[in-house]
């Protein structure tokens, strides 16, 4: 191919924390020119409207904490969690090497700035080499008209707003757990955006201060446009371009609406997410009852890069492997909401039509979904769920888009969210079962188990309560076992609980250097990738971040290896 309408030596495809910490690290250690194509028109896809934890064992932010880790220790948990014919030895240990120094790197040379999680457990605490605390890490809050693109930054998800205030992982925790400092913390937060005048001159929504994912992404994004990098948004690529010799040597985009060709010197970085929001490929590969109505990932992820990949020879795995969360779908609002909390505190629990548990609610939400996915059949089908609570439950937890009771009683609760497909009330356990469309009888004897394991404190059914991880989200003043409370006050409560997902985990096969490999095994010359583009590094999710952290990781290993 000869007409090329533009030339950069490294093209790094897609926004999110990969993509950008690829390109950061391309650029400082090659000293050419880097550019960044976003298909979207806003910027950072799913890892700006995620949590923004990344898990990263043994980081100098740990360290610094005075936390005891080592690298021996977090393969042995990785290892307890992952079969090595899912995930080889090399990959585990390139991973678990380049995780702190990617931190390092970006901590001594750009804005990014990360907390260690102190009292995060890993998801599987009872396994060998797992810890309580300081593997997950999250970004550090950031103004965002630090950002020139602020405007077109994503929105950390819905899950993590209270009207125009965005909260960190641990503030959201201590709202929810009910920590005795959680209210002050809340009105200080408050008052400081209500009276930063000058941010309301600009005319936005949300306050100027951002977390959880948006920030992380932000400091990122923070990076880039000190170095002068050139991020293209509106830019979609369609083909990758190899020479005779099988190198990659360029792609075919389009931008804004027009087609065009860029030639590149040393090679592509594909970090562009994947494809949730294909219906094709979920069909053939995911699977039921998951759709992509239920997905909160962003809308542009539709496998562009597993795709263009593949047609050029690149060998696929974990197709059938996505990051399975519970969705609400909410009326009014444009995306699944995600529930992680919700459904682990005290007060709650989820059954399917039949008016049955189907497993602990307070395990972390991608084993929840898979044992959702495991039970589910034909004759008991666990599509649709339901999460059940009571009046107490209401009056004490900020309930997704119902708040709390006092802040949003059911009176003034939109008309809208009155429907099965999301919220019914009854004021008898048989009126809302009725409404849902949950069996009556199995309902009231399902509640009436429950509210017996919480008087003496074990779930005899599903160990709710027993594993570190269940403990996390539950509450002290609730005794014997902080993670159960009785339903018994009405009215009661059912929420739609939806098989969702924030995005898919399989892709392109690549190496302990990032590059996409043939079917063969070979690297393709030219190309590599990272994220949720390729196959998942850490299937079953060990810990919070499992899938940022290996994101930024291999990022920064393409970064590295490219230049």
């Amino acid at each position: 191919m000869e007409n090329w309408d533009h030339e950069v030596d490294t093209l790094v495809v897609g926004s999110g924390n990969g993509a950008l910490t690829a390109a950061i690290t391309a650029h400082d250690h090659q000293g050419g020119n880097v550019l960044i194509i976003e298909k979207a028109d806003t910027i950072g896809g799913t890892s700006a409207i995620s949590g923004g934890g990344i898990w990263i064992p043994n980081s100098h932010y740990a360290k610094a904490a005075g936390a005891k880790d080592n690298a021996d220790e977090a393969k042995r948990y990785l290892r307890s969690t992952i079969a090595e014919d899912l995930v080889s030895d090399e990959l585990i240990d390139a991973y678990l090497q380049a995780g702190p120094d990617m931190l390092k790197f970006l901590a001594d040379s750009s804005r990014c700035e990360y907390i260690s999680l102190a009292m995060y457990p890993d998801y599987y605490a009872k396994n060998d080499g797992a810890r309580e605390g300081h593997r997950s890490l999250e970004p550090k809050p950031m103004a965002r008209n630090k950002i020139k693109a602020w405007r077109h930054l994503n929105e950390s998800h819905q899950m993590m707003y209270a009207g125009p205030i965005s909260f960190t992982q641990r503030e959201a925790h201590d709202l929810m757990t009910e920590a005795p400092l959680a209210p002050f913390m809340f009105v200080k937060l408050m008052l400081t955006h209500f009276l930063d005048f000058g941010w309301k001159k600009v005319k936005t929504k949300r306050a100027r201060r951002i977390t959880c994912g948006a920030a992380g992404v932000g400091r990122l994004l923070w990076s880039v446009e000190d170095r002068d990098i050139p991020l293209w948004r509106n830019a979609g690529l369609n083909d990758l371009v190899k020479d005779d010799a099988g190198r990659v040597i360029g792609v075919k985009i389009e931008k804004d609406g027009k087609p065009m060709a860029v030639r590149v010197n040393k090679g592509v970085i594909l970090a562009c997410g994947g494809f949730e929001h294909n219906d094709a490929l979920r069909d053939a590969h995911l699977p039921k009852p998951s759709s992509s109505k239920f997905s909160a990932g962003v809308a542009s992820n539709t496998g562009d890069g597993i795709i263009a990949a593949q047609n050029i020879g690149a060998k696929l795995d974990k197709m059938n492997h996505a990051w399975w969360v519970t969705t609400w779908s909410v009326p009014g609002e444009k995306r699944p909401r995600l529930s992680v909390i919700e459904k682990s505190l005290p007060g709650s629990l989820v059954v399917n039509g039949q008016g049955k548990r189907f497993a602990n609610e307070s395990e972390n939400y991608m084993a929840f979904q898979h044992d959702l996915f495991r039970t589910h059949s034909e004759t008991s089908p666990n599509d649709p769920a339901f999460m059940v609570f009571d009046r107490t439950y209401r009056s004490e937890n900020l309930v997704g888009p119902l708040m709390k009771f006092k802040q949003r009683p059911d009176k003034a609760l939109p008309k809208r969210f009155f429907t099965p497909e999301f919220l019914v009330i009854g004021d008898t356990i048989e009126e809302l079962a009725e409404k849902a469309g949950i069996d009556a009888d199995s309902l009231k004897s399902t509640i009436s188990n429950f509210n017996e394991y919480a008087k003496i404190g074990k779930d005899e059914e599903f160990q709710r309560g027993d594993a570190a991880y269940d403990r996390y989200y539950g509450k002290d003043k609730y005794k014997p076992n902080p993670c159960l409370g009785a339903i018994e006050k009405p009215p009661f409560y059912a929420i739609r609980s939806n098989p969702g997902d924030f995005g898919t985990g399989g892709g392109m096969v690549i190496n302990t250097n990032g590059q996409v490999l043939a079917e063969d095994g070979a690297p393709i010359d030219g190309l590599y990738a990272c994220g949720n583009c390729t196959a998942a590094l850490l299937p079953t999710y060990p810990g919070p971040g499992s899938t940022l952290g290996p994101a930024m990781a291999f990022g920064y290993l393409a970064g590295k290896h490219v230049s």
